[in-house]
């Protein structure tokens, strides 16, 4: 799953800096499922407060699946939505996406949810393929 980048937005990185706005516009009409998972996850988080919002619902295809693995593993792709977003983003099994408020407060909450007994307790067989 590549990212649709039109003429002028890849003129602009080839010049040098990239509009991060633009960026990000790039990333939420490439990757409409994952852009709606994370967008809706941020609206239930400051909608219900709390220390994180999570899915836990598989996608519905393979190409949904996809766009997570790709807007989640891509280090420049989660950091401007994350920016974007003004959240911090935690993945496991590729479809439990969690977005955390930058409050320092939930950090411990954060370092539960992605640590590797997490990770552990998350496994099942019917994710073996994802």
């Amino acid at each position: 799953m590549s990212l649709d980048v039109s003429p002028a937005l890849l003129e602009q990185a080839e010049r040098g800096e990239v509009d991060e706005a633009e960026f990000v516009d790039c990333v939420r009409t490439s990757l409409p499922y994952a852009w709606e998972m994370i967008s809706s996850l941020v609206a239930q988080l400051k909608v219900d407060g709390g220390e994180f919002a999570d899915n836990q619902t598989p996608p519905p295809d393979e190409q949904a699946r996809g766009q997570l693995l790709r807007a989640l593993a891509s280090d420049a792709i989660r950091g401007a939505l994350q920016r974007h977003f003004g959240v911090r983003l935690a993945f496991q099994n590729c479809h439990r996406v969690a977005v955390f408020p930058l409050d320092s407060s939930v950090d411990e909450t954060l370092a539960r949810f992605t640590s590797v007994r997490s990770q552990l307790l998350n496994q099942s067989p019917e994710l073996r393929d994802c």
